[in-house]
């Protein structure tokens, strides 16, 4: 039985506000606890920024991330999206993850604290809910490189055994994996919004987004188009990043772009060895539809399903809706390329930017290629 702690000794200081969107946006759902808690991995640094105390998360952290153990304040829900999965629609949600609630930190920024592994949700459909030791511990690795690469990134605060199996191909040890991030609301948040077809909820969200993520736009006076604008701004960013260290994420579907713009859901990922543009790392990405080439153009894609959603939200008439929606979407090939040749140049040793510079680099990566030269 999970039981709710009555003091948050950790430092633990939830105050959730997905929760106080519509219903139809997440499902209050418990964690499924676990026999035997047991401490893997603890990110120090993390907790740190998160103000919480160390030496009481090696005590009792264990609980608490297995989800055995409720902090006080905590409001735990299974957060309810669709997405573009290898291009078909499909409704999705957490199905093997639950957020235990927004944890303010000393300097009053919001962060998400989700569970992964933690047990069946209503949105689990046959899946059993839980997660194995050896991806939970390959996410915490990942994530902490990216983050050390200075890409925007979730983190991992630790990895938590359950004692307990999985039957994957053959047993295997169960884990716990607690994600922080800026938040989980993605694409497919604003895509399962609009397939509902409810106008006001969808209104609801793009405001609580652009509070949380997007501040400086509250009073702006077209904003739908706003938003957009800059969620492609940091996509564009996020993106260039992905391709200057040779990261392929590997599934990028709508359901894994997070709208705060960091990288989310280190499933089938891994960076170049030899420089190989056509490289793929899922074992069912058999079109090579999300190869580290496509990257970009996958995410303008996926840039293009949102502003398909934000359309409903747009007073008027929606094609002239759609014709502005797609002038800012066609600004993201030089946007892209803004931020690329940037961190290009700053690769290359270039302090200055010129016309030229963006030929010196692709006469740069057809030399690796014909030479099977190291990317990264």
């Amino acid at each position: 039985m999970v039981s709710i702690k009555k003091k948050s000794d950790a430092g633990w200081c939830f105050d959730n506000s997905f929760a106080h969107l519509p219903e139809v946006f997440f499902s209050p759902t418990k964690p499924e606890p676990v026999r035997h808690a047991g401490q893997i991995l603890l990110n120090e640094t993390v907790a740190k920024d998160l103000g919480l105390t160390i030496e009481i998360l090696r005590l009792d952290g264990p609980q608490v991330f297995a989800g055995n153990e409720i902090p006080s304040g905590a409001m735990p829900i299974a957060q309810a999206y669709a997405g573009h999965q290898f291009g078909h629609f499909t409704n999705l949600g957490d199905g093997r993850a639950i957020l235990l609630g927004e944890h303010l930190t000393p300097d009053k920024q919001r962060v998400d604290v989700q569970l992964k592994g933690s047990g069946r949700t209503p949105y689990s459909r046959s899946g059993d809910g839980r997660a194995a030791l050896g991806p939970m511990i390959r996410e915490y690795i990942i994530s902490e490189g990216m983050e050390s690469l200075g890409i925007p990134t979730t983190r991992s605060l630790s990895v938590t055994a359950t004692g307990e199996s999985v039957l994957r191909s053959t047993p295997l040890p169960g884990a716990i994996l607690t994600r922080i991030a800026k938040s989980h609301i993605r694409v497919g948040t604003f895509q399962y919004a609009a397939a509902l077809g409810d106008k006001e909820n969808l209104s609801q969200l793009l405001a609580y987004t652009v509070d949380r993520h997007y501040p400086d736009l509250r009073n702006s006076d077209d904003l739908p188009f706003a938003f957009f604008q800059a969620v492609l701004d940091r996509q564009a960013d996020l993106v260039s990043r992905w391709m200057l260290v040779g990261f392929v994420h590997g599934v990028m579907n709508t359901d894994n772009v997070s709208i705060a713009g960091e990288t989310i859901d280190y499933g089938p990922c891994a960076f170049l060895d030899v420089y190989h543009p056509e490289t793929v790392f899922s074992s069912i990405d058999h079109q090579g539809r999300y190869a580290f080439q496509n990257q970009p153009s996958i995410t303008q894609w996926n840039l293009a399903r949102l502003a398909e959603s934000l359309v409903q939200v747009v007073p008027g008439n929606p094609e002239d809706a759609v014709g502005r929606f797609v002038e800012i979407l066609e600004t993201f090939s030089s946007c892209y390329e803004k931020y690329f040749q940037i961190g290009a140049n700053a690769k290359l040793g270039l302090t200055t930017l010129e016309k030229e510079d963006s030929a010196i680099y692709s006469d740069l990566l057809k030399i690796m290629e014909e030479s099977q030269l190291d990317f990264t």
